[in-house]
This record gives structure tokens, sequence and C-alpha cells, in this order.
């Protein structure tokens, strides 16, 4: 069993570099399609806690849900950012990977390289 996650989208270029350079590193990782199966709110509290950063950003701000519901508002608590997230689970940002050394939003990708057990190997 892996002690690696990644909330995944499929569709997402990024998502799936992420992906591919975790499986480079030796690990084949537990993949949580986050937008069939979001995380909970303990989750989503833990994985911000786990990256050092403020919840807000794993809130991914380039969709159009993001203004519709008026989360540009920088007076929202972080339990109002998440109960956005959990009713619109596009809204949460992605990939992000979770070790036992952490976690890290893969924006820019290179980020994930940090919480990796193992660097990634490069073949021929």
């Amino acid at each position: 069993m892996s002690n690696v996650t990644i909330y995944h989208n499929p569709q997402c270029s990024t998502s799936r570099s992420a992906l591919a350079l975790i499986r480079e590193s030796g690990a084949e990782p537990r993949v949580v399609e986050y937008l069939i199966t979001p995380p909970s709110r303990e989750e989503l509290k833990a994985i911000a806690l786990a990256t050092g950063e403020p919840l807000r950003a794993l809130v991914r701000t380039k969709q159009a849900e993001y203004l519709e519901q008026g989360l540009d508002n920088p007076a929202l608590t972080d339990d109002q950012l998440i109960d956005a997230m959990l009713a619109t689970p596009v809204l949460i940002n992605r990939p992000i990977v979770v070790t036992p050394m952490g976690a890290r939003l893969g924006r820019p990708l290179e980020k994930v390289l940090e919480v990796l057990p193992s660097p990634p190997q490069k073949n021929g």
C-alpha cells in the first residue's frame, strides 16, 4: 500500500503530470478523483495544515464558480471556503499530493518533489 495520495483530476494536464512524476519516483499512489469522491471537511483542513499554506491556497480561483459564489471576498472564513469546496468540488485546486513528508499543491509541478520520499528515476 502506498503512502502517497494524489487528489487528481484526469482532465487536468498538470494533475496528469504530477501523477506521472509520482510514478517515476517508484511510488504507486492512492489516486482520489476528487470530483467523484471529494475529501471530507476534516481532510481539507488537514491537507491545508500539512501544506503550510492558508486554506485559501487550495481554492481554484480560475473557475467561474469562484466569482459566482463570491469567494473572492477576503473576509470569508476557512469554514465558508470549505463549505463552497464541498458543495462545488471543482473549486478544489489540483493536484494535491499528500505523503508522510507533508502535502503540496502541485502548482508549479516542481512543488510535488518537496514531499516525495524518493526522487523520480529518469529512464534511459
